[in-house]
Protein backbone atom coordinates (compact mmCIF):
# COMPACT_ATOMS: atom_id res chain seq x y z
CA UNK A 1 0.00 0.00 0.00
CA UNK A 2 1.34 3.66 -0.98
CA UNK A 3 2.73 5.59 2.30
CA UNK A 4 -0.41 8.16 2.05
CA UNK A 5 1.89 10.29 4.07
CA UNK A 6 4.93 10.35 1.58
CA UNK A 7 2.42 10.91 -0.88
CA UNK A 8 1.00 14.28 0.98
CA UNK A 9 4.27 15.63 1.76
CA UNK A 10 5.61 15.24 -2.51
CA UNK A 11 1.71 16.81 -3.27
CA UNK A 12 2.45 20.13 -1.33
CA UNK A 13 6.12 20.14 -1.95
CA UNK A 14 5.00 20.36 -5.28
CA UNK A 15 2.37 23.28 -4.24
CA UNK A 16 4.85 25.45 -2.41
CA UNK A 17 7.33 25.31 -4.89
CA UNK A 18 4.81 26.37 -7.34
CA UNK A 19 3.33 29.27 -5.89
CA UNK A 20 7.09 30.43 -5.71
CA UNK A 21 7.61 30.18 -9.60
CA UNK A 22 4.06 31.00 -10.37
CA UNK A 23 2.13 33.02 -7.77
CA UNK A 24 3.95 36.20 -8.45
CA UNK A 25 0.98 36.74 -11.24
CA UNK A 26 -1.72 36.56 -9.10
CA UNK A 27 -1.74 40.82 -7.90
CA UNK A 28 -2.36 41.90 -11.54
CA UNK A 29 -4.98 39.07 -11.81
CA UNK A 30 -6.88 40.12 -8.57
CA UNK A 31 -6.97 43.87 -9.52
CA UNK A 32 -9.20 43.28 -12.57
CA UNK A 33 -12.16 41.91 -10.22
CA UNK A 34 -12.00 45.38 -8.29
CA UNK A 35 -10.51 48.42 -8.42
CA UNK A 36 -8.09 50.69 -6.41
CA UNK A 37 -7.70 49.44 -2.74
CA UNK A 38 -9.58 46.51 -2.75
CA UNK A 39 -7.18 44.93 -5.32
CA UNK A 40 -4.27 45.51 -2.41
CA UNK A 41 -6.93 44.13 0.07
CA UNK A 42 -7.38 40.92 -1.90
CA UNK A 43 -3.26 40.69 -2.69
CA UNK A 44 -2.92 40.43 0.70
CA UNK A 45 -4.94 37.67 1.51
CA UNK A 46 -5.44 36.47 5.04
CA UNK A 47 -4.18 40.36 6.29
CA UNK A 48 -8.07 40.70 7.21
CA UNK A 49 -9.84 39.50 10.40
CA UNK A 50 -12.57 36.65 10.43
CA UNK A 51 -12.64 36.72 6.58
CA UNK A 52 -11.27 36.13 3.09
CA UNK A 53 -10.21 39.22 0.98
CA UNK A 54 -13.36 37.95 -1.80
CA UNK A 55 -15.18 39.25 1.02
CA UNK A 56 -16.45 35.95 2.17
CA UNK A 57 -15.74 34.65 5.78
CA UNK A 58 -12.82 32.38 6.29
CA UNK A 59 -13.22 28.99 4.81
CA UNK A 60 -16.43 29.23 3.44
CA UNK A 61 -17.33 29.22 -0.28
CA UNK A 62 -17.43 32.86 -2.29
CA UNK A 63 -20.93 34.05 -3.73
CA UNK A 64 -19.99 33.45 -7.24
CA UNK A 65 -23.85 32.46 -8.34
CA UNK A 66 -23.76 35.95 -9.94
CA UNK A 67 -20.75 35.75 -12.22
CA UNK A 68 -20.11 35.05 -15.67
CA UNK A 69 -18.10 32.08 -15.62
CA UNK A 70 -14.75 33.39 -17.17
CA UNK A 71 -15.64 35.69 -13.35
CA UNK A 72 -16.35 32.73 -11.53
CA UNK A 73 -13.08 30.89 -12.65
CA UNK A 74 -10.55 33.84 -12.13
CA UNK A 75 -12.63 34.22 -8.64
CA UNK A 76 -11.65 30.73 -7.27
CA UNK A 77 -8.37 30.71 -9.31
CA UNK A 78 -7.29 33.61 -6.63
CA UNK A 79 -9.08 32.91 -3.97
CA UNK A 80 -6.92 28.82 -4.12
CA UNK A 81 -3.66 31.03 -4.95
CA UNK A 82 -4.01 33.60 -1.82
CA UNK A 83 -4.36 30.36 0.10
CA UNK A 84 -1.66 28.63 -0.90
CA UNK A 85 0.06 31.80 -0.33
CA UNK A 86 -0.35 31.02 2.96
CA UNK A 87 -0.05 27.40 3.42
CA UNK A 88 -3.38 26.63 4.01
CA UNK A 89 -3.32 23.39 2.07
CA UNK A 90 -7.06 22.51 3.21
CA UNK A 91 -8.59 25.28 1.38
CA UNK A 92 -6.68 24.57 -1.94
CA UNK A 93 -7.54 21.44 -1.53
CA UNK A 94 -11.28 22.38 -1.18
CA UNK A 95 -11.36 25.37 -3.87
CA UNK A 96 -9.53 23.53 -6.40
CA UNK A 97 -12.66 20.54 -7.66
CA UNK A 98 -14.45 23.83 -8.08
CA UNK A 99 -11.97 25.98 -9.81
CA UNK A 100 -11.61 23.17 -12.30
CA UNK A 101 -15.04 22.77 -12.73
CA UNK A 102 -15.55 26.01 -14.14
CA UNK A 103 -12.97 26.29 -16.21
CA UNK A 104 -14.54 22.98 -17.82
CA UNK A 105 -17.67 25.23 -18.34
CA UNK A 106 -15.96 28.37 -20.04
CA UNK A 107 -17.29 28.71 -23.45
CA UNK A 108 -14.22 29.98 -24.76
CA UNK A 109 -10.45 29.16 -23.25
CA UNK A 110 -7.47 31.22 -23.96
CA UNK A 111 -3.86 31.03 -22.94
CA UNK A 112 -4.55 32.91 -20.10
CA UNK A 113 -7.52 30.55 -18.67
CA UNK A 114 -5.11 27.56 -19.41
CA UNK A 115 -2.06 28.74 -17.99
CA UNK A 116 -4.39 29.50 -14.59
CA UNK A 117 -6.03 26.23 -15.20
CA UNK A 118 -1.97 24.32 -15.50
CA UNK A 119 -1.19 26.37 -12.11
CA UNK A 120 -4.12 24.46 -10.54
CA UNK A 121 -3.51 21.24 -12.09
CA UNK A 122 0.18 21.47 -10.33
CA UNK A 123 -1.02 22.45 -6.93
CA UNK A 124 -1.99 19.39 -6.28
CA UNK A 125 0.11 17.28 -8.15
CA UNK A 126 -2.06 16.54 -11.33
CA UNK A 127 1.79 16.87 -13.83
CA UNK A 128 0.30 14.83 -16.82
CA UNK A 129 -2.70 17.10 -17.07
CA UNK A 130 -0.89 20.38 -16.47
CA UNK A 131 1.83 19.16 -19.46
CA UNK A 132 -1.25 18.33 -21.75
CA UNK A 133 -2.74 22.18 -21.47
CA UNK A 134 0.84 23.52 -22.00
CA UNK A 135 0.46 21.16 -25.49
CA UNK A 136 -2.67 22.55 -26.15
CA UNK A 137 -1.42 26.44 -25.66
CA UNK A 138 1.59 25.39 -27.74
CA UNK A 139 -0.39 24.00 -30.79
CA UNK A 140 -3.15 26.74 -30.64
CA UNK A 141 -0.54 29.38 -30.25
CA UNK A 142 2.99 27.78 -31.34
CA UNK A 143 6.07 30.24 -29.61
CA UNK A 144 3.27 31.15 -26.57
CA UNK A 145 6.03 31.33 -23.59
CA UNK A 146 3.61 29.82 -21.21
CA UNK A 147 3.70 26.63 -22.63
CA UNK A 148 7.39 26.43 -22.15
CA UNK A 149 7.22 27.70 -18.57
CA UNK A 150 4.51 25.27 -17.60
CA UNK A 151 6.61 22.77 -19.81
CA UNK A 152 9.64 23.37 -17.64
CA UNK A 153 8.20 23.85 -14.42
CA UNK A 154 6.39 20.12 -14.71
CA UNK A 155 9.73 18.73 -15.77
CA UNK A 156 11.71 20.02 -12.88
CA UNK A 157 8.85 18.13 -10.74
CA UNK A 158 9.53 15.08 -12.70
CA UNK A 159 13.53 15.25 -12.37
CA UNK A 160 13.45 15.28 -15.95
CA UNK A 161 16.43 17.59 -16.89
CA UNK A 162 16.61 17.19 -20.95
CA UNK A 163 12.68 18.35 -21.20
CA UNK A 164 13.71 21.10 -18.22
CA UNK A 165 16.47 22.51 -20.53
CA UNK A 166 14.20 21.71 -23.79
CA UNK A 167 11.73 24.26 -22.69
CA UNK A 168 13.74 26.84 -21.14
CA UNK A 169 15.79 27.14 -24.81
CA UNK A 170 12.47 26.96 -26.64
CA UNK A 171 11.74 29.73 -24.35
CA UNK A 172 14.10 31.36 -25.21
CA UNK A 173 14.43 31.38 -28.58
CA UNK A 174 10.42 33.06 -28.88
CA UNK A 175 11.34 35.65 -26.10
CA UNK A 176 11.69 38.38 -28.30
CA UNK A 177 8.79 37.27 -31.08
CA UNK A 178 6.38 36.62 -28.01
CA UNK A 179 6.87 39.79 -26.02
CA UNK A 180 7.19 42.00 -29.17
CA UNK A 181 3.42 40.78 -30.10
CA UNK A 182 1.85 42.47 -26.97
CA UNK A 183 0.11 39.36 -25.53
CA UNK A 184 -1.87 41.06 -22.50
CA UNK A 185 -1.39 38.37 -20.84
CA UNK A 186 2.47 38.47 -20.97
CA UNK A 187 1.66 42.03 -19.49
CA UNK A 188 -0.44 40.69 -16.55
CA UNK A 189 2.20 38.05 -15.69
CA UNK A 190 4.97 39.51 -16.18
CA UNK A 191 7.11 38.51 -13.07
CA UNK A 192 6.70 35.20 -14.06
CA UNK A 193 7.79 35.30 -17.63
CA UNK A 194 10.53 37.45 -16.46
CA UNK A 195 11.52 35.15 -13.68
CA UNK A 196 12.04 32.08 -16.10
CA UNK A 197 13.71 34.05 -18.54
CA UNK A 198 16.49 34.74 -16.19
CA UNK A 199 16.60 31.87 -14.66
CA UNK A 200 17.02 30.19 -18.40
CA UNK A 201 19.77 32.61 -19.14
CA UNK A 202 21.49 31.87 -16.11
CA UNK A 203 21.41 28.22 -16.79
CA UNK A 204 22.42 28.54 -20.30
CA UNK A 205 25.26 30.95 -19.39
CA UNK A 206 26.78 27.92 -17.26
CA UNK A 207 26.56 25.96 -19.78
Amino acid sequence: MPNAGASDRKTWLVAGTVCLLLVAGIAYTVSRDAPGPAAADMANAGSSVGGAADGSRAGSAPDISAMTPRERFDRLYNRIMQASERSDSAEVERFTPMALGAYRQLDTRDADARYHAAVLQMQVGNLPAARALADTILQESPGHLFGYVIRGTVARFQNDPPTLARARRDFLSHYEAEMGSKRVEYLEHQPVVEEFKAEAESVNGKQ
